[in-house]
């Protein structure tokens, strides 16, 4: 699976149609906002800003939770906000109102009751639903209120919106990683440990211990495991991912440097965080 380019600009025009679907909802969506529109969020104080990213992610446990009601409300904010289904994929819609712009939004799960990958219908919709990816429900059981802000007809539009916290961030997106192996995820995952608003690594893991200490075994070990695998030297994927995104959108940064920064950050969180074997 090839990976869609991200920019800048394809993440303003993600922000402002999650900001037009809240907007028609007409009030804050039980969902929690999950993936690329993140970090930005996370790192607002970075001193070099993060890639972008081309759709959104939306983990949606507590909006099926809350039954039937809310998910009619829900897809009909999505059509009010000119999004259609992504032909099979009932958890996938997609915006093509921009000229030469497609923006999408996919709808994520993580019900013990459902098998990895698996699609989840929601009762009430006509065409709603979710993909069951595990590691996603961190963002559900940590989030935090952010206020968003685009224009809409040109309208500034202010909306609120459930985001997940730092270390649910870090924990679902390592999760995807150890599943998928994007480069743009150990880029991801790499930017907010090190750039993050709390402090950086160190703050990462006391954040994710403090409120996920009981959670740091099994396939969630495993794939922390992992992501420090990932980041065993310069030359592993994960470095060598965060180097050259990194010094293509900052190429007055040394890429050498950069590989090593990734190295040194994702060592202190993975190492911080005392997995048990």
């Amino acid at each position: 699976m090839s990976e869609p380019q991200r920019s800048r600009q394809a993440r303003a025009l993600a922000e402002a149609a999650l900001v037009r679907i809240i907007s028609a909802y007409g009030e804050t969506p039980e969902f929690v906002l999950l993936g690329g529109l993140v970090p930005d969020l996370l790192c607002s104080n970075a001193p070099r800003q993060h890639v972008g990213t081309t759709d959104v992610d939306v983990q949606v446990d507590l909006e099926i939770q809350a039954g039937a009601d809310n998910a009619a409300r829900l897809e009909g904010a999505l059509r009010a906000a000119k999004f259609k289904p992504s032909g099979e994929y009932a958890w996938r819609w997609q915006d093509r109102s921009v000229p030469g712009a497609v923006v999408k939004i996919e709808f994520l799960a993580d019900l013990p009751t459902a098998r990895t990958e698996d699609t989840v219908t929601f009762d009430g919709s006509e065409a709603l639903g979710a993909v069951n990816l595990r590691g996603t429900g961190f963002a559900a059981r940590d989030w935090q209120p952010r206020t968003l802000t685009a224009d809409i007809s040109g309208q500034p539009t202010t909306v609120e919106v459930r985001v997940a916290t730092l270390p649910a961030y870090l924990l679902a997106k390592t999760h995807a990683a150890y599943g998928r192996g994007f480069e743009r995820d150990w880029y991801d995952i790499a930017y907010v440990v090190l750039h993050n608003d709390a402090g950086g690594p160190d703050a990462a893991v006391a954040q994710v211990r403090e409120v996920f200490a009981a959670d740091l075994v099994g396939q969630t070990a495993t794939a922390l495991t992992e992501l420090a695998a990932n980041f065993f030297d310069a030359n592993a994927q994960g470095s060598l991912a965060y180097a050259m995104t990194m010094h293509e959108l900052h190429p007055d940064l040394d890429a050498d440097v950069l590989a090593n920064d990734a190295v040194a950050g994702i060592g202190s969180f993975v190492g911080g965080l005392e997995l048990r074997r």
